[in-house]
């Protein structure tokens, strides 16, 4: 057969475009053009297989290599005919991402294939074969079709239109005889009743129209592959955000589990929510103590944390005396308020092990289990030598192991097998994955049934005590601290901890590190939330030697030389702006009455009224050490006060080149700033904006296109991106030409004109909600600071007179109203701010609502609903509130 590529694409002069079949990136077959812009290139080949699928891609070349490849997931795609020796006329236009490409998610569209494969036509002499993209048909019960002028194309009767074959998912065809066919066509898309196959829905387009010349005997014309769009198709969706962690069901054991998730999945199903959506659920046992309860601290990135397996799947004890002390201690731990982390984990722990000793055997010799070891091994088999070594040597620092400090694959290998003397200690981890693999999936195909979005959370960063750090070292820096800059919400920035990526190294394997990752979680979520995605365009690193944030940089980034500097007008002083300026006022200031006893120990006198930190004390980890045993309130003071001092500084060294600069963060509001003159600082004010607002824009972008639409095109999930902090231009750039769902938070209002968001104005592509689990939940920001609140009252919602105090349930209802009426694709709102509305069942207890405070790095991840599912489902009067909101918004 013949094939002739048509394809209409304005190139740069050397460069020229090529097409390849079936993902051969290698054999291109180059196209030729006459005037830059309309491209055609043919190529013999043998005849295909009738009715299987062939895809082709375009990318643009230069000098023998591809410099861009069109980025979409869905490849052009045409099916062979019976009839032998036909010449194909494939027309295209350049495809990247679908218009709507949301709706060819598996969130919208499911994960599915088409019924039946692909029936092979007998295409007569001369035949036109019409290509379709049109997602979510099989929802609605419907099948794409053409209705057109014409008896071949049933004269516009809506029960005579031709019915398309979907080839792949989404995607559609018809040959049809071009004898039989009238030009010149005119005709448009149709969505029928896959039972009845008429006509139910026209396309809200212009009818098509198709003009052919005379064609030769064998040639087979292709349309390009058109994206069609039905009015009905267009979505807005509810749904509520909660940890695993946090839900309560009369059987859970102390903590949410994944047989909860099917409990909160019916009470979505019954309110008419579309999602669920949940926090990470990754294995943080590093401690074993309750500072594992922070959910992005995870020492894997696959494997699942042991607390969220569902015991009550895994039945009973056959020890009827240790069963009943277990059914005593689930109620004890079931009816505390919030979550006793150690005490759930102990138990959960001791009772995994008993049922491991009756029945782990019979599970690991099961065809089920040895299927998901081996689809697992290169993750689950380094996991479990990693969890049995930490628990063996009481530390997850794999640094401080005597022997296997040094991940070597063939030694690991030989630890675990079945011969070795700690095998089924080994084992036991394997056990508790597969059982939370099989309950998380069986949750997650529920959700499915059910037409119930679920959505999962990506962390940004890993645990430097972590499998993959181990095992995966060169992937990371392990110098530097992954954070935050400086927010309303913590001023002195976050430290996460995380060592930052090297991205150099991931690149040179297309990411497959991450592009794992997501397919893994796949397997279990039909959308997914990555967190801070900013990180992926450049991220906070703080020096090793830092505890707080104010003292990091961006990586990557531009830093300035001192012509640079200099060049806005401010004169570099290398000492005075690179070193923590410390004078005699700024002591009294932070230190008051304690001022002499902090020059006696941490500071040294350098001249005049000029201090500086003496050695020993002059980083804040220093500084941390010497009050590790010092908790009272008096040296936390002055602890952080000298944390002040040391980051004090006008300027950053760069990390890799120290005669450059970054200016440090927020230093505006810091005591070194006071000591510019005015025209040193509006020269400073200047240089600042440009380094965080203008200078990096391009740079950023460009990093960001390398990583991002690998990663987000690795799996069919829905991409949800948390873009909140500071936000550079560039980001939304991005994020549009990804079709990436932003997250809309109005506390936090994109706009900097806004005090608070404006609901109206947000863009159609997005998450919208009103707290997320790093906030106060509505009603505890509502108690945050009345003079906002009575801004809030009266400017937004348009109310007036005396502003209550605490927050009414009627009030509370009207913001969740504006939520969901906004144009927002999803609207997630927490469990919080949805029980807000109602005063009967909402928690009296608006404080211990919250679920984590990101300027406490020690904050204790304990919330849990304070009512069990069993009767969250049978309050009546607020599910029918529910559901009466979300109905007459137009969310179901």
């Amino acid at each position: 057969m013949k094939l002739t590529f048509r394809i209409e694409y304005r190139t740069a002069w050397g460069e020229e475009l090529g097409v390849t079949l079936c993902g051969d990136d290698n054999k291109p077959i180059i196209l030729s053009t006459g005037n830059g812009i309309l491209w055609e290139g043919s190529a013999e080949m043998p005849d295909a297989p009738a009715g299987v699928p062939i895809s082709y891609k375009y990318g643009v070349y230069r000098d023998g290599q591809c410099n861009r490849q069109e980025s979409g997931t869905i490849a052009h795609i045409f099916c062979p005919g019976k009839k032998k020796n036909c010449h194909y006329l494939l027309n295209d236009f350049w495809k990247d991402l679908p218009q709507e490409s949301y709706l060819y998610s598996s969130a919208f569209s499911g994960d599915y294939q088409p019924e039946g494969g692909v029936k092979a036509s007998t295409p007569a002499d001369c035949s036109v074969t019409f290509r379709a993209l049109c997602p979510c048909l099989h929802h609605k019960h419907q099948q794409l079709g053409i209705s057109g002028k014409g008896v071949a194309l049933g004269d516009w009767d809506i029960k005579k239109a031709v019915l398309m074959k979907e080839i792949q998912p989404n995607e559609w065809t018809v040959t049809l005889n071009a004898a039989t066919l009238e030009f010149p066509l005119e005709y448009k898309f149709v969505a029928c009743n896959a039972e009845t196959k008429e006509v139910e829905e026209w396309e809200a387009h212009d009818n098509r129209r198709l003009h052919l010349g005379d064609m030769r005997k064998g040639e087979i014309y292709l349309t390009p592959e058109t994206e069609v769009h039905f009015s009905s198709s267009v979505r807005k969706v509810a749904g509520t955000a909660i940890p695993v962690f946090s839900l309560r069901s009369e059987g859970s054991f102390g903590v949410g589990d994944f047989g909860d998730l099917k409990k909160l999945i019916d009470w979505a199903v019954s309110t008419h929510q579309q999602a669920v959506q949940i926090l990470p659920i990754n294995d943080t046992t590093i401690t074993n103590t309750w500072m594992d309860s922070y959910p992005y601290n995870s020492i894997s990135i696959y494997a699942f944390h042991p607390m969220y397996i569902d015991l009550r799947q895994l039945g009973k004890l056959k020890d009827k005396e240790a069963l009943a002390v277990y059914e005593e201690k689930q109620k004890e731990l079931n009816a505390l308020p919030q979550i006793d982390y150690e005490a759930v984990n102990d138990a959960k722990r001791t009772y995994l092990k008993l049922m491991f000793r009756q029945t782990g055997k019979k599970v690991l010799a099961s065809a089920e289990f040895k299927k998901f070891f081996k689809e697992n091994e290169h993750w689950l088999l380094p996991y479990a030598a990693f969890s049995y070594l930490r628990d063996q040597y009481g530390t997850p620092d794999f640094s401080q192991w005597p022997e296997h400090s040094t991940y070597k694959a063939d030694e690991i290998t030989a630890l675990c097998a079945p011969e070795s003397s700690c095998y089924d200690e080994i084992a036991f981890y394997y056990y508790i994955q597969y059982n939370l693999h099989i309950q998380l999936l069986d949750a997650g195909n529920y959700a499915r049934e059910k037409g119930i979005i679920f959505k999962g959370d990506i962390p940004i960063g890993i645990s430097r005590n972590s499998v993959e750090a181990w095992i995966e070292p060169f992937y990371f820096n392990m110098t530097g601290q992954a954070g935050a800059p400086p927010d309303a919400f913590s001023t002195k920035g976050q430290n996460w901890g995380f060592p930052t990526y090297n991205w150099d190294v991931m690149e040179q394997d297309n990411y497959q590190w991450w592009q794992k990752r997501f397919r893994k979680m796949a397997e279990y979520f039909t959308a997914y939330r990555i967190d801070h995605i900013l990180g992926f365009f450049r991220i906070w690193e703080i020096p090793s030697h830092s505890v707080h944030g104010l003292l990091g940089q961006f990586v990557p980034a531009l830093p300035m030389s001192v012509d640079e500097i200099q060049h806005f007008g401010l004169p570099f002083q290398k000492d005075f702006m690179t070193k923590p300026f410390i004078n005699e006022d700024i002591l009294n200031r932070v230190f008051g009455e304690k001022a002499d006893f902090v020059k006696e120990t941490f500071v040294q006198h350098c001249h005049d009224d000029i201090y500086e930190m003496r050695p020993e004390f002059d980083t804040q980890r220093k500084v941390e050490a010497y009050f590790a045993d010092r908790k009272d309130e008096e040296s936390t003071n002055m602890c952080e006060g000298l944390y002040a001092l040391i980051s004090n500084v006008l300027f950053v060294p760069d990390r890799k080149h120290p005669s450059m600069y970054h200016p440090r963060i927020a230093v505006q509001n810091d005591f070194i700033f006071e000591q510019l003159n005015w025209g040193e600082k509006e020269a400073f004010n200047r240089l600042y904006n440009h380094y965080y607002y203008q200078r990096h824009n391009q740079f950023w972008y460009q990093e960001a296109m390398k990583k991002l639409p690998i990663l987000t095109q690795a799996t069919s999930m829905l991409v949800c991106g948390e873009d909140l902090g500071m936000v550079p231009d560039c980001v939304p750039w991005v994020m549009d030409q990804l079709q990436i769902l932003s997250l809309e938070i109005q506390r936090m209002p994109k706009n900097p004109e806004h005090e608070f968001g404006h609901v109206w104005e947000y863009p159609y592509r997005s998450v919208c909600t009103i707290s997320t689990h790093d906030m106060s939940t509505l009603r505890g920001w509502w108690e945050e600071d009345y003079e906002q609140t009575c801004r809030y009252y009266t400017h937004i919602l348009g109310h007036w007179g005396e502003v209550p105090v605490s927050a009414p349930g009627w009030v509370c209802e009207e913001v969740v109203r504006r939520h969901l009426e906004c144009p927002s694709l999803l609207c997630i709102l927490s469990f919080q701010d949805w029980l807000s509305m109602d005063e009967e069942i909402r928690y009296a207890d608006v404080d211990a609502e919250r679920i984590n405070v990101p300027a406490n790095p020690r904050h204790y991840w304990r919330y849990r609903m304070h009512l069990p599912l069993e009767d969250l489902m049978k309050s009546k009067k607020f599910n029918d509130k529910m559901r009466e909101m979300i109905d007459s918004t137009e969310r179901f």
